[in-house]
């Protein structure tokens, strides 16, 4: 292998320093020269915008277009409102239940839950999903604290208002005197912990206006509000899910308007009568108007009017003609393909599965919307357990403890909660009812996870379990779907004869 030009070589024969030192700064200089290729700043790429400014800057300049653009979506794309439904639906389901060896304090939540809106219209869980839907749509979910009073007549005297992010008032923005700062609407104080949102009284958006709450922004504890975002960065607020397919969504919806303007104007003509002028040398008659006039050269319906709009379906006789011409419409054999490709990027940007978006289930098997939805389980998972547990469920909980305390209802103002989400239905359930049996038989797991993952609660289910064996028991009955006495390949179990006193209450079953 050559080293170095021939200059190089030629000055490295009369001076080997010199030349040793000329390839090793031209070797320095072509290490510095390398960097990231997507960094360059080349002729082909000028074109390209690229700021420096923070994720706050960024929002507070586009997020309110952002938001309304993608809720125009929703509105009036069919793709956009299936992949919205399908993310409300994955993460949350029938609602993110609480369990807590409190029975007391779940047994009080179960009915606070049900009168827990302020609006008087959902329970907990479908407040959980319009929340969901909020944080999805347009970046931001938020629930603001209620108090109530004991004579409301309330299991708990607190209730819970779902808000929309354009409350906020993101004008409110810069330094405080102290050393706080506000930004986007949000105060935060001089360690940087988040003091008030500066919250509007009625909607900017109404249809009637209200000087006194829509114009004036007041201060709202943090303390009070539980605010669900996806923090990508180190941002305040939230972006709307599904933002880098807005443009390709649009321009879908562009082109499909378009072939649709297409065809609708190739069904317009049927067929026109063509080949012959008003007075030809071969004799064809002249077309002439009710008053016997020669009528101009043009197109005419069968009743001697002159066209000048086309409607579907229709055959026209140009003056003269005597030829029959059929309208050929043309085949566009590129446009499923293009629509497919497309819709497989609009998924990407929405990070939701192709099937699962578009509902078009022709090309995948069984092997792909494996795969397919495991990522969209993982996905679901952290943003159930990142997101939405602690930004939601938790605080709504310490909320929910603290007003019952208070009142008198429970003996302490914190109490320990897990939460189950919803289970994430499979394609194949038998397959994984049975990799969790091998599970909990290895001991890779408890019975109480594999019961929790199902999204029920694992106490519930094992009480559920002890009734119905009593019941069973007392009727002498013997069930195929019965453990204790049938096995899995269908014989009888040996029953045992020392089995504890059914009467006998547990330590869980006092707790």
């Amino acid at each position: 292998m050559s080293i170095g030009n021939v200059l190089d070589r030629a000055i490295g024969y009369f001076s080997p320093e010199a030349g040793l030192r000329r390839i090793k700064n031209r070797a320095a200089i072509d290490v510095m020269s390398r960097g990231y290729a997507g960094a360059e700043t080349s002729r082909l790429k000028t074109g390209r915008r690229a700021p420096s400014t923070s994720a706050d800057a960024e929002l507070l300049r586009a997020g309110r277009e952002l938001r309304n653009r993608m809720r125009d979506l929703v509105r009036n794309n069919p793709h956009a409102a299936k992949a919205i439904s399908e993310l409300v639906s994955h993460a949350i389901g029938d609602g993110i239940i609480p369990r807590s060896k409190n029975k007391k304090a779940i047994k009080l939540f179960k009915a606070w839950a049900k009168v827990c809106d302020a609006d008087g219209d959902l329970d907990f869980y479908g407040m959980q999903t319009l929340v969901a839907r909020e944080m999805f749509e347009s970046g931001n979910g938020l629930v603001r604290r209620r108090r109530r009073r004991l004579e409301d007549g309330l299991p708990v005297p607190l209730q819970l208002q779902v808000l929309e992010d354009d409350l906020i008032d993101s004008t409110k923005e810069g330094m405080l005197s102290g050393g706080g700062k506000v930004i986007q609407g949000i105060e935060f104080d001089a360690l940087g912990r988040k003091r008030a949102y500066w919250m509007f009284g009625s909607h900017p958006g109404n249809s009637f206006y209200d000087p006194s709450s829509t114009i004036v922004s007041k201060p709202v504890p943090a303390y009070d509000i539980a605010h669900v975002f996806e923090k990508q960065r180190t941002q305040v607020r939230g972006a709307p899910w599904g933002v880098p397919a807005m443009d390709d969504m649009y321009g879908l919806a562009k082109y499909e308007e378009a072939e649709q303007t297409r065809k609708r104007l190739e069904a317009c003509i049927v067929g026109v009568m063509t080949g012959g002028e008003e007075a030809d040398n071969l004799g064809a008659p002249v077309a002439m108007d009710a008053g016997g006039k020669p009528l101009p050269a043009g197109i005419y319906d069968v009743h001697g009017q002159r066209v000048e709009k086309f409607s579907p379906g229709s055959f026209y006789n140009a003056v003269g003609g005597r030829g029959l011409t059929f309208s050929q419409p043309a085949v566009t054999d590129s446009y499923d393909p293009y629509k497919v490709s497309m819709l497989h990027t609009i998924a990407a940007g929405w990070r939701v599965p192709y099937a699962i978006m578009t509902g078009r289930l022709d090309k995948v098997n069984y092997s792909s919307s494996k795969i397919g939805l495991e990522g969209f389980r993982r996905l679901i998972s952290a943003l159930q357990w990142q997101v939405i547990i602690p930004q939601l469920c938790q605080p709504v909980w310490d909320w929910f403890c603290e007003a019952a305390y208070f009142a008198g209802l429970l003996d302490t103002p914190t109490v320990e909660v897990e939460w189950s989400p919803p289970r994430f239905y499979s394609a194949d359930p038998l397959k994984d009812a049975t990799a969790r049996i091998k599970e909990v038989r290895a001991g890779f797991r408890s019975l109480s996870s594999a019961i929790a993952e199902t999204g029920e609660n694992p106490d519930d289910v094992l009480n559920e379990i002890a009734s119905d064996a009593k019941k069973i028991d007392k009727r002498k009955l013997i069930l195929d779907s019965d453990p204790r006495r049938m096995s899995q390949a269908g014989q009888v179990q040996q029953q045992d004869d020392n089995k504890p006193d059914d009467d006998k209450e547990t330590d869980d079953d006092e707790d």
